[in-house]
Formats: C-alpha cells, sequence, structure tokens
C-alpha cells in the first residue's frame, strides 16, 4: 500500500528529483544521448536495439513528427556505425485513432532501415493493441521479410496460440523474430497470468516453442531462474547461437547481463531515451509499484 501510495504522488515531484532515479534506466533526451550510451555497449560486445520514448499520442499531427524523428534517428545511426536496431511503439504513431495512417507512418520507418540492411521491432503494447499490432506485424512480414519482427508478452493468455497462429508466415530461410518478455501492463486476469510462478512456466511453454520450430526468440528477461531455463532448452534443443539472443533493460541487472555475454551468447540491450522520458518513467511506476521504495532510497538516501 505503502508503495502504490508513493508511485502515485511521483508524477507530482520536481523532475530534476525523478531523473536521479531515472537516469539510470534512460539515455537521456538526445540522439547524442543514445549514441553514446549504445557505443559503450557496443565496447563491451552488447547489441543494442534503440527506442524513442513516447506512446498513446493524441493527435495525428504528433504521429508524422515521431515518424520524422525515427527517420532521422535511422540516417544518424548508421552513419555512426552502431550495432544495433531499433523499437517502435505503434501507439506513437496513431494505431488507436487511425490504423492505416499508422501502418504507412511505421512502414516507411520499416523502409528506411531496410534500405541499410537494418531491423525494426514493432513492441506489444496493452491488450486493446494486440489484434492490431499482429495484423500490422503481418503486413509489414509481407512486404519485408527480413526487415521487421514483433514482441509478444508471456503473461497474456492468449501468446501460444498467437505464436501458432503466425508459422503459417513462418519459413526456415527466413524465420519468425519475436522478443518474448514477461509483459508489464496491468491486465485483467480473465486474461492474463498473475501469478509469479505461472507467468514464468508459460515463458519457458513460448520459449520453447519457439526453440524447436526454429523461430528467433529475443529471450528478454532479467529474472535469473528464466535465464537458466534458456539455458537449458538452448541445450536441450542444441541450438546454434546464431539463432537466438538475450535481451535486457538499459541500466537492469548489470551483473546477470555479463555474466550471459561472457558465456559467450548474444545479448542485446533496450536503449531508451527522448524528451518523453518523465512520462515513461512514472508510468512505469504506476505498473510496478514495487520500485517505489528503491526510488526513495536513491532520492534520500547516499548511494
Amino acid at each position: 500500500m505503502f508503495n502504490k501510495m508513493i508511485a502515485a504522488m511521483l508524477p507530482y515531484f520536481p523532475k530534476k528529483l525523478i531523473w536521479v532515479f531515472s537516469k539510470r534506466y534512460i539515455a537521456g533526451e538526445s540522439i547524442a544521448d543514445a549514441i553514446r550510451a549504445s557505443k559503450e555497449l557496443n565496447k563491451e560486445g552488447i547489441k543494442v536495439t534503440i527506442d524513442i520514448l513516447g506512446e498513446f499520442i493524441k493527435t495525428l499531427d504528433e504521429a508524422e513528427r515521431n515518424k520524422v524523428e525515427y527517420i532521422e534517428l535511422i540516417d544518424t545511426i548508421q552513419k555512426e556505425n552502431i550495432d544495433g536496431n531499433y523499437s517502435v511503439k505503434p501507439t506513437m504513431f496513431g494505431l488507436l485513432i487511425d490504423k492505416d495512417v499508422c501502418y504507412k507512418h511505421i512502414r516507411e520507418i520499416v523502409a528506411k532501415a531496410a534500405s541499410y540492411g537494418n531491423f525494426i521491432r514493432v513492441d506489444m503494447e496493452d491488450s486493446p493493441c494486440t489484434d492490431l499490432e499482429i495484423e500490422l506485424y503481418r503486413k509489414l512480414k509481407a512486404e519485408f521479410p527480413k526487415n521487421v519482427g514483433l514482441v509478444v508478452q508471456a503473461y497474456l493468455k492468449r501468446t501460444l496460440p498467437d505464436i501458432q497462429n503466425l508459422m503459417d508466415i513462418h519459413s526456415t530461410e527466413i524465420p519468425l523474430n519475436y522478443r518474448l518478455c514477461k509483459g508489464i501492463y496491468v491486465e485483467p486476469a480473465a486474461i492474463a497470468y498473475k501469478k509469479y510462478e505461472e507467468i514464468n512456466e508459460h515463458f519457458l511453454e513460448d520459449l520453447e516453442f519457439m526453440l524447436k520450430n526454429g523461430v528467433y526468440p529475443g529471450i528478454a528477461t532479467h529474472d535469473k531462474p528464466l535465464v537458466d531455463g534458456a539455458y537449458k532448452l538452448i541445450e536441450k534443443y542444441n541450438v546454434p547461437k546464431n539463432m537466438y539472443e538475450f535481451q535486457m533493460l538499459y541500466g537492469v541487472t548489470p551483473e546477470l547481463r555479463k555474466s550471459i555475454v561472457a558465456k559467450g551468447h548474444t545479448m542485446r540491450v533496450y536503449v531508451p531515451y527522448g524528451k518523453q522520458w518523465f512520462g515513461y518513467s512514472t508510468r512505469r511506476l504506476k505498473e510496478n509499484p514495487k520500485m517505489a521504495s528503491h526510488i526513495m532510497k536513491a532520492l534520500f538516501v547516499r548511494g
């Protein structure tokens, strides 16, 4: 209850105070900040996926501006020779306002990335967006089979059937490419698993289906039991190291990340940046109130 109360209050705190905590998990506000963070990770042998913060826009003018910013980002990152790709949230391009406009914007972004031989990951958002984002992914994959992937969330009860239904567009030459994560949005128990053990069980069930069917998974977790479970499945199905990768958020569990890299597995870190960092941070706090007590310590306790 205390954590929920603090999480609800934090959006009204001065931004400078919230930044004390947030800067560990967000590269900064500018492309220059994203480039700096990405180059540091690349030096450690870690790939990146870069995300401009922002979602659930209110006008299509915002969607147009967001598209232009992504196009500029892709051109800049290419010039900087960064080993990385990009993640996009469809609601940032008007998915819930006009899905056709959203598709046109994201198609243009994917085409730009494809012109450099690069890749766009379509993020999965909350449950009202799920069918729309799967539809969007199918359309993009048909035109850009090598240049687009999707996120799936293990806590949704529909996820394994969704993965199975998408196998009609899978091939051994161009496998489906997913980021498999637990899921962070607050969803009703009717459609989402709630217990830690249940979510982990279905995460590994989804991952096993991918690995044994030649699907390329981005194993996105900071949970050591899931990492260990992934190791066992990789060994069980004798999966070559070029057919999967581990993924983590910027600034989260760096020691576990280092241990995965040390074992020779591919690691990719999600690098968010942008002027919308405050909204991103406070939304994540509401979704995970347990973080609130850690933030209070960061704000008021030295070290």
